[in-house]
């Protein structure tokens, strides 16, 4: 199966029906697969965590469960985790937490928890040949709120790995599989019901407009931001006298190596912006994890802190004076802080057009858009300054996208989709 989809990846946009094809041959094997193993007696409250496909434990999936183990109310609820297998090991403390077990992603392990846990919290698409039975809910938390279209809103969509009716049909068929959506804002719950076109199976109200637990970590962190700041930097090794810049960009649908898979043409010369900078400025670099290839940073120790491989990104929002990002949903999460903004988007009136497409006018950022690197440093260093010509547009971002980021997300979800234990309050 591995060498098949190595095989459709290399074929990039040559054949769209070829490709088809093994996208196919890749998907019904492993439903007849699923389907063939023997089922396992359902477990009403055992419930099934993965984060971004098995890459890390972060996100509201952690939110739920970390809410759910220290809250005696759950005390009735196992917990089951699946990683990756390049993560199993430096997530094996996992396993030693109560009520809690760690499997394989992707593994037959795995795919007996799907048959036999009551319940599925996941904040990604699941693999597409699991579907959840009668008495087992499937919770989708999602992964951010969307700047770029998605799923049947694409209009254009210009790609390496998928074409539109691909992803069409990868959202149709989540939408019959979902039991709860959920949804951080009114402005989300819009694009979400249209995104997986729930009206089209009836499904229009399984959104749960309670907010993003994710950021329950951050509504707090207000309450005393310096300290909160100090702390993650002294945790992760970030200097404490130096300005703290956080670079996280996205992934690009075009931009795709055969050798490797999804490529990233960072588009910026950091020598130049070290300089630039200055000595008492430093980068966190944090890439998207669909992003194949690693960055080789030999020369700019000192500069460049690459986190790319850290899991909670929400550390980085907290040490981070300032971000640079471009189309990511880092953009809404990180506005709880605060703090100002750059968005770096070199390659605007492609991604716009060919590429994805927005659901607003970017007008509305919070925060100077630069499209020429020759631009970028003095964009950083005016933020770093001031984020006050920005002000009104942050507060108005901030009512549109963040109106439930008050610290009780996590909570206002578990009590909405899980069953306490009898005798709680």
């Amino acid at each position: 199966m591995r060498k098949l989809r190595q095989l459709a990846r290399a074929l990039g946009r040559r054949s769209k029906l070829f490709r088809n094809f093994l996208q196919w041959a890749v998907y019904w094997p492993r439903k007849v697969q699923y389907q063939l193993l023997p089922g396992p007696v359902l477990r009403p409250r055992r419930v099934l965590f993965e984060a971004f496909k098995g890459r890390s434990y972060t996100c509201s999936p952690k939110s739920v469960y970390e809410h759910m183990l220290n809250d005696p109310a759950y005390s009735g609820y196992e917990f089951v985790w699946a990683m990756r297998p390049e993560k199993l090991e430096s997530h094996a403390w996992l396993a030693n937490q109560p009520r809690t077990t760690l499997v394989e992603h992707a593994s037959a392990a795995h795919l007996r928890e799907f048959k036999q846990c009551g319940y599925w919290v996941t904040n990604a698409r699941l693999p597409e040949f699991v579907f959840p039975k009668p008495g087992q809910t499937f919770l989708q938390c999602w992964h951010g709120t969307p700047l770029k279209r998605l799923g049947c809103d694409l209009e254009e969509y210009d790609a390496a790995l998928n074409t539109r009716e691909a992803i069409v049909a990868k959202y149709v068929r989540d939408s019959h599989r979902m039991t709860w959506l959920l949804s951080p804002s009114p402005f989300a719950t819009e694009k979400f019901r249209s995104a997986w076109n729930l009206a089209a199976v009836g499904k229009q109200d399984i959104i749960l407009e309670l907010g993003y637990p994710r950021n329950d970590a951050l509504a707090r962190a207000r309450e005393d931001l310096p300290a909160a700041t100090r702390a993650v930097r002294e945790r992760l090794g970030i200097p404490l006298d130096k300005r703290v810049v956080l670079y996280a960009p996205t992934w690009r649908d075009n931009q795709y190596n055969p050798k490797i898979g999804l490529d990233y043409d960072l588009k910026v010369d950091f020598a130049k912006l070290r300089a630039a900078l200055g000595e008492d400025t430093v980068i966190l670099f944090r890439v998207h994890y669909f992003i194949a290839r690693s960055f080789d940073w030999a020369g700019f120790q000192g500069f460049i802190y690459d986190f790319s491989s850290h899991d909670d990104v929400n550390d980085l929002y907290l040490a981070a004076d300032l971000m640079i990002t471009d189309y990511s949903s880092v953009m809404f999460d990180y506005a709880n802080l605060g703090r100002p903004m750059v968005f770096y988007m070199y390659d605007l009136d492609e991604y716009a057009g060919s590429i994805r497409g927005f659901y607003f006018d970017l007008d509305e950022l919070p925060g100077p858009i630069v499209r020429r690197e020759e631009d970028l440093a003095a964009a950083i260093l005016s933020g770093l300054e001031s984020a006050t010509p920005y002000a009104e547009k942050y507060s108005a971002w901030r009512r549109k996208f963040n109106p439930l980021d008050d610290g009780a997300a996590t909570k206002r979800l578990v009590e909405r989709v899980f069953t306490p234990r009898p005798d709680s309050p």
